[in-house]
């Protein structure tokens, strides 16, 4: 099996990477921007605001799985941008469906919460109405659109809330501030389940492994569709709260800043964020026989391999 990863550079690809099982399963080829992954070594090039030198790219590699960890993902920024972040997040995902249409791959890709308006109160089934409320979610909803209409064999795995020990996310963000101010305002009526991108490497692979051993009627079953999110809720102020009592107990601070609750209207941003963004994964557990823990398990496994790596606060 030959696989083509995308986005290499990314949060969630440099996961796949650092995780190793997937090129386990065997030939992986690693793509980025402009060729150059983190640890300096050359991979292929995917370009994914040019979605018509993609086809380019396939032909040659011909990968039999195609896992999509590109995207745009400044959702501000978006907001100008649209025409960019359709590009990315839509036209190429549609490029990429239309390959491995006609040529018998799989193309995994990651899809967001933002593709639904946040208005509900329970977690969002997969079937749940589709209503972005801004650039980016509507980038990402053209994007499921565009693989679904390929007619490709595809896994769609929506996610929410995606944090690591690298990159740039709301945990690194609140380490740095953390340990720069006494006292932080964090926002505490949006909802979700912060998802670790480990769990979502793991899941994924079990997903992939459970596609590669079915018969043709299962995967027509599996092929569309799911939620990949860690169990639980919290709140933006109850992820921060989470983070800097682990950090202390850790020895990566010194001390927590004091954490104050605020509204969403007290932190405007140019593109408005769902206040629901918890997703229903049952439906995933029970399909590919994967556990998703509660979201506190896997701050404990990030936050234990940060103490490890990083000297103690004084």
């Amino acid at each position: 099996m030959r696989t083509l990863l995308l986005g290499a550079n990314g949060q969630l690809g440099r996961t796949f990477l650092d995780q190793g099982e997937l090129a386990a399963r065997g030939e992986l080829l690693a793509a980025s921007r402009d060729g150059v992954l983190v640890d300096g070594s050359r991979g292929e090039v995917a370009d994914l605001s040019v979605p018509e030198s993609l086809p380019a790219l396939l032909d040659r590699v011909q990968p039999d799985v195609i896992v999509n960890t590109a995207a745009y993902t400044a959702v501000d920024r978006a907001e100008q941008e649209e025409s960019l972040a359709s590009r990315v997040n839509g036209e190429a995902v549609g490029a990429l469906g239309q390959w491995a249409a006609a040529h018998g791959a799989l193309v995994i890709h990651y899809s967001t919460d933002y593709v639904f308006d946040g208005g509900q109160s329970q977690p969002y089934e997969v079937d749940a109405r589709t209503a972005p409320l801004g650039a980016y979610g509507r980038s990402k909803l053209a994007g499921e659109k565009a693989l679904r209409d390929s007619g490709a064999d595809h896994l769609i795995f929506r996610t929410a809330w995606v944090y690591a020990a690298h990159g740039h996310n709301f945990l690194r963000t609140m380490l740095r501030l953390g340990a720069e101010r006494e006292e932080l305002r964090v926002v505490a009526d949006q909802h979700g389940a912060p998802t670790d991108t480990s769990l979502i490497v793991d899941a994924s692979l079990a997903a992939l492994d459970h596609w590669l051993a079915a018969g043709s009627v299962e995967r027509r079953a599996l092929r569309g569709t799911h939620h990949l999110v860690a169990s639980g809720a919290t709140t933006w102020h109850g992820f921060a709260s989470a983070i800097f009592a682990q950090a202390v107990s850790r020895g990566l601070l010194a001390r927590a800043p004091r954490v104050l609750p605020i509204a969403t209207t007290d932190y405007p941003t140019p593109a408005q964020r769902p206040a629901w963004s918890l997703l229903d994964n049952q439906a995933f557990q029970r399909r590919f026989a994967f556990a998703l823990p509660d979201w506190r398990e896997g701050l404990d496994k990030v936050m234990a391999g940060l103490a490890r790596s990083t000297p103690t606060a004084g």
